[in-house]
Parts: structure tokens; sequence; C-alpha cells
């Protein structure tokens, strides 16, 4: 049985052993780098909004990026590839000691998109020199006016008769755009209609046509915004054209925002350690505040909610690895990372903030920052609604109709997952089928709170079946997030038992983090009963659907002397 603190990241433990040697010298020194700057000069560097130059330089000299970012085949050296699995563990690292970090090194991800998705030999060939030279990147999609709105695009290029084009207009809200070596910009042609016209190119941010206007953000983050007057765009500087531009778009953006997860993950994590250690040594009428019990239940919801998000993070990654032109179940996995695992991790906040209350304000402590870091995530590369409406095109094919895939294993070989940038056309994701979600419940069925869930879930399907949003209601999008949510909670549940399956979780941890689920799962239906246009079908079925969890004192005791056990586990150098 694991203990409460191994389940966790600490920095003082960490050794990455599943990983290959220099993966794992990599992921240590970054820790190491941090843990020698001390939580003091964290901290005000994130207070002054002070730039990552001094972290960029560490990258660059221990080759970081370049080795967890460049694609084996646009390597030339050993070891260097694109593997999730490591790439999930640094995201991690990052947000446990700061989002401003982690934003460069997403943001260089998602500007590397366009590229490695790209035939054009002479651009990967720039970004791998550009990438070893420690060089950060930028994704120039969102504009001010339309935000992400691509379609709508005012990047305009007009051709300069030599096979080139020159380009104008601005971008907006894109990170790294004061220092990338190499932006990916998404702009369309003013001589051709339609999709035929979009195009995807490579830009310098300092080219002398390249004018940085503003940090939009109030943050050490560079969250910029640029703007190209008549910018000269070279053949060579030509990624994309007509609708492989736009797919390119799409495409990067499902690689990019899977890495929001698991830096909810490790802000969560710092963040508890910090919690429980105050929670348990602050005495409030004569008692430790942990002595009274609606605090150890706050503090256990976070805990087990924290452990489901990396249960449910780690079984992705095996989707994301395993996945090719036949198999694009990562295609739903990825908006639940993106949608669910986040905002759990605003609850997992919340729970902790409402523990220590005026301590979470307070600017010499990790938590202020991260009370304010974990709402951006649910927000970045696309916000919650549009990852709900996602999720929703594969609800049916998901709950009712599965099909035989070969099982997917654990995936932390030191592999290259070159299919990321071989996805295709963004479209057809009615046509994805997946294999039974309920073979992950049937390995549970002693388990009381895991069982009372699969009621649920079965009567989600019955709910598909039978009460399903007509056409007119298919317009209601308020009524159809409502659904979605349930929808992503049976999802949700399904990999967190299949990775308990693999890493053999206790099931006294799993019971106690199915008696959560089964409460969200009952508050959803119940939002679902009040909703203005549901029908009196929806609404019957809604309250039917609400179950009271499996109630065990004892098992919730011991499960909270895990949390308990977490007081001074980890904290950080001054």
């Amino acid at each position: 049985m694991a203990d409460s603190a191994s389940l966790l990241f600490n920095p003082h433990t960490y050794d990455p052993e599943h990983f290959d040697p220099e993966t794992r010298r990599l992921l240590r020194a970054t820790v190491d780098w941090f843990e020698a700057r001390g939580k003091r000069r964290l901290i005000e560097d994130y207070r002054s909004r002070a730039w990552l130059g001094d972290f960029l330089d560490f990258a660059a000299k221990e080759g970081l990026f370049a080795t967890f970012l460049t694609p084996a085949s646009a390597a030339k050296e050993q070891g260097r590839r694109w593997d999730t699995a490591r790439i999930a563990a640094l995201n991690e690292i990052f947000g446990f000691y700061g989002l401003d970090y982690w934003y460069a090194w997403q943001v260089t991800i998602l500007g590397l998109g366009p590229v490695w998705q790209s035939d054009n030999a002479e651009a990967r060939a720039r970004a791998a020199e550009l990438l070893a030279q420690g060089e950060v990147f930028a994704f120039g999609l969102s504009e001010k006016t339309h935000g992400a709105d691509i379609y709508s695009t005012d990047m305009l290029l007009t051709p300069d008769g030599e096979g080139g084009f020159r380009a104008s207009g601005s971008k907006y809200y894109i990170g790294n755009g004061n220092a990338a070596g190499l932006v990916s910009v998404f702009g369309r042609r003013t001589d051709v209609e339609g999709p035929d016209g979009y195009v995807f190119f490579a830009a310098d941010s300092r080219h002398e046509a390249y004018r940085l206007v503003k940090n939009v953000v109030d943050s050490s983050k560079y969250v910029s915004e640029f703007r190209l007057a008549d910018y000269p765009v070279a053949p060579a500087d030509i990624l994309h054209t007509g609708r492989a531009a736009f797919d390119a778009a799409l495409n990067t953006v499902n690689v990019g925002k899977f890495n929001l997860c698991t830096a909810s993950i490790g802000i969560c994590e710092h963040a508890m350690y910090e919690a429980v250690t105050h929670a348990s040594n602050r005495i409030l009428y004569g008692r430790p505040v942990t002595a009274f019990p609606h605090v150890r239940r706050e503090l256990t919801d976070a805990y087990v909610r924290l452990v489901g998000m990396k249960l449910f993070s780690d079984r992705a990654v095996d989707y994301f690895r395993s996945a090719g032109p036949d198999d694009r179940r990562y295609l739903l996995f990825n908006p639940m990372t993106k949608m669910k695992v986040t905002t759990e991790g605003e609850k997992v906040i919340d729970l902790m903030w409402d523990v220590i209350a005026a301590k979470g304000f307070e600017k010499d402590n990790y938590f202020a920052q991260a009370a304010i870091e974990i709402r951006g995530l649910p927000k970045l590369e696309g916000t919650v609604h549009v990852n709900l409406a996602l999720i929703l095109k594969f609800m049916r094919n998901h709950l009712l109709n599965p099909v035989d895939h070969p099982a997917v294993p654990t995936r932390l070989d030191a592999a290259d997952d070159a299919f990321l940038f071989q996805q295709g056309p963004a479209r057809g994701l009615g046509s994805v089928r997946f294999h039974d979600w309920r073979t992950a419940f049937d390995a549970y069925t002693e388990v009381p709170n895991v069982a009372r869930f699969r009621e649920q879930a079965d009567a989600l399907c019955t709910f598909v079946e039978t009460a399903a949003p007509d056409e007119e209601q298919s317009r209601d999008l308020d009524l159809l997030l409502a659904v979605g949510q349930l929808f992503a909670l049976v999802v949700h549940g399904q990999l967190i038992l299949e990775q308990a399956r693999l890493t053999g979780l206790d099931e006294e941890l799993l019971d106690e983090l199915f008696a959560v689920l089964v409460r969200d799962f009952s508050a959803h239906a119940v939002e679902l009963h009040g909703k203005d246009s549901a029908t009196e079908d929806q609404q019957n079925w809604a309250l039917g659907a609400v179950r009271r969890p499996v109630v065990d004192a004892a098992r919730s005791t011991r499960i909270w002397e895990r949390v308990e056990a977490l007081s001074g586990a980890y904290e950080m150098g001054q």
C-alpha cells in the first residue's frame, strides 16, 4: 500500500527511476535548480513580474527544451524525442514551482506544433537548431478582435510576385512573443478566398518588421500583442497552406492543451503541503484546526480529488502515446484532461483555502500564487464550455457503442510519439470508437462507492437512450453542458479505475475517492433537473439518478490519517 506522500510529487524524495538515465538526470536537475533558488527568490520573482531569463539560461545550458521537444525525426543528438510521458513529468515540476515557468515551456510547445507537422524540411531544421541554442517559441494564432476564431483571421498575406508574401496584421495574447526565435503565425492570403487561402508561416520576433506592442497581462508571463508591418515571408518560411494550415492549428492545440492537467496537479501538490502543514500546527479554541470534523472532510476531499487527477492524467498519457489512425480515443481523453482535471484543481485549491483562510493570502507562501494561477488553466487552450461541448460529441459512441480495441499498456518507454504530428484532417470525431467503459468498473464491483457510482453511470446510459435532448433542446447549450458534466464524470471514473488497476492502488483510497464522485454526479443531476428547458422525463430521470455515497467512518478516518501525515513532509528551503 502506497503512503500518502508517495502518491504526491515531493522534491526531497523525487527519483523518476522509470525513465532513461538522461531523462532522469534532467528532471532531477530541474528540481535541484528550483530548490537551490529557494522559496524567497521564487516568490519575489513572481511578485516583481521578473522575466524568466535565469530559468531559460539554465534550460539552455542543460539542453532541456531541445531534449524534450525535438522529435526523433528532426534530432541529430541521441535521446531527443517527443515523449508525452516525460513531458507530463516536466509539466508537473513546473506547475509545482510556478506557472510562469510552465507557461514559457507550454507556448514553446504550441509554437513548435505547426513546425513539426510541416513538410518544410528547412523550417524543421531551423527549429531544431533554435531549440539547441536554447531559444523559445510562440504560437501566433489568436487576435484581439476574434480571439481564436481562425475563420476570421485578419493577418493578411499579399503575394510579392516572387513566390512569397508580405504579411501585415496583429496577433494578441501570444506567449513568448517578446523573445521567440520562431513564431508560428496563422494568416490568410488576400488573393484566395475560403479555406484554400489559409497560411501558417514562421516569423522571427527580432525582425525589424515585427513590432512588439506590449505584455497584455500583469505577470512574468509575457503574453504579447505584436504587429507585423509588411513582414517579408519567403517560401522557406511557409509551413502550411490551405486546409492543412487549418488542421495544423487544431492539431497543435490537441497536443498542447494536454499539458494543462499536469501543471494543475503540480500547483495543487505544492499548495497541499503548505495547507496541511499550516492547519496541523494552528491552534484554534485550544485545539488544532485539524481536530474539527469539517476541516478533516475538506482536506480529505482535496487529497482524494488530487489523487484522482493524477490517476486520470497518467492513464491519459498511455492513450496519447498509443494513438494512431485507427485509434483516436485520445481525442476524448484530451479535452477531459483540459476541462475536468483543471476544474478539479480549482476545487482542490478552494477546499484547502476554506481551511487555511487568511493564510492563503500571505505573501511569503506559495499558496497565494497557487490560488491565482489555478484559475487560468481551465481558461487556456479553450474554455471549459468549449471543451465540454467537444466531449459531448463522443458521448453516444462511448457509452452505448463499444468496440474491441487492443489493450493499451502503461507507456513509460523511451519512444517518440510521432503520430501526434501526423494526426491528419481535424474532423470525423463522430466516427471515433471506444472500448467498453464497463470493464474498468467490473474489476471493482466489491468497492462500495465504485458500485454506487456504476449505478449512476448505467443510469446515464438509460438517459441517452430514452431521454436525450431532442433537436430543439440540442440548441440549448446551457442544458447540454449539464449533460456533459455527467458524461465527463463517467469518463473520469473510468480512467481512474484503469490506472488504479495498473498501479495496484489500494481499494480503501479508491472507495473514498468514489464517494466524492458519487456526490458530484448527484449534484450535476440536480443541476440538470433545474434547467429551464428540461422536460418532465428528464427531470424525473435526474432526481432518480441522485445517490448517497456509502459512508464508512472508519475508512474515512484512515484516509484522513494519510492526509495528516503530509504535515511537514515537504517545505521549500528559503
